[in-house]
């Protein structure tokens, strides 16, 4: 049997998912996880299971906590409403991310992808799991940003630029400027490359809110809604800049 474990602060959600698993003879349930603060007393006291369906965002953090703080040799399937967390989840065993409401042939799917890493002992080298599933990690299309005690849904589309400043990465839209909680580096991982080309140390731009390009005595963009600081394309970056612009 495959022992499993939920981790879902949801009632609604995990009732939901519980059930689903039933669909399933060869899982095994053992328990239901409710916040960050249980599930850290769970995994401390606890035989880890094989397979964790996780969301992330919970009530009192991020499930991510609870494995930075007890490291887990689990495979872990996460499900959530957000797909901004897709690079830290697969730094931490992920080996698929589901996105809510799961569907049962979604689902499925994710568990025959956990199968198809049993049979050899090297299935379970996380490299190994990352070099699978390197080219299977979604684009980043929406991003939650917090506003005061508030949290707000961005969609990708609707951001003309991500910029860095004093260690912060904010998104440009049309309507204001947001923090986010990735680097810029991250972003670089998991947007579209055919709508957005970081131009230099500072600045990922989106194509789609291009308004000028001055090209003298150096490159600069001018896009619909940026901060007030000029952005300017590296002069090593030039040649990809404009092959970029050309696709």
């Amino acid at each position: 049997m495959i022992k499993t474990v939920i981790i879902e602060d949801e009632k609604p959600a995990a009732r939901k998912l519980e059930r689903l698993l039933t669909l399933f003879p060869d899982l095994e349930l053992v328990a239901t996880i409710n916040s960050v603060e249980e599930g850290a007393q769970w995994f401390s006291e606890n035989q880890h299971p094989d397979l964790i369906f996780s969301d992330i965002v919970l009530g009192d953090g991020l499930s991510f906590d609870i494995f930075e703080k007890i490291p887990t040799k689990s495979f872990i399937i996460y499900t959530t409403a957000f797909d901004q967390y897709t690079l830290k989840a697969f730094k931490l065993n992920s080996i698929d991310y589901l996105l809510k409401p799961i569907m049962e042939e979604d689902l499925r799917q994710a568990i025959e992808k956990y199968r198809s890493f049993l049979p050899t002992e090297s299935s379970h080298n996380l490299k190994h799991i990352k070099s699978l599933i390197k080219e299977e990690k979604q684009k980043l299309s929406r991003i939650l940003v917090k506003i005061g005690y508030n949290l707000k849904i961005v969609q990708t589309e609707e951001v003309s630029c991500f910029f860095s400043e004093n260690k912060i990465v904010y998104l440009q839209t049309k309507e204001r400027t947001y923090p986010t909680d990735f680097t810029l580096d991250e972003l670089q991982e998991v947007l579209d490359k055919k709508c957005f080309f970081r131009v230099n140390r500072q600045f990922i731009i989106n194509s789609n809110y291009i308004k000028n390009i001055h090209t003298s005595p150096y490159y600069k963009v001018e896009m619909d809604f940026q901060p007030d600081e000029e952005i300017t394309v590296s002069r090593d970056r030039v040649k990809d800049f404009k092959d970029w612009l050309s696709k």
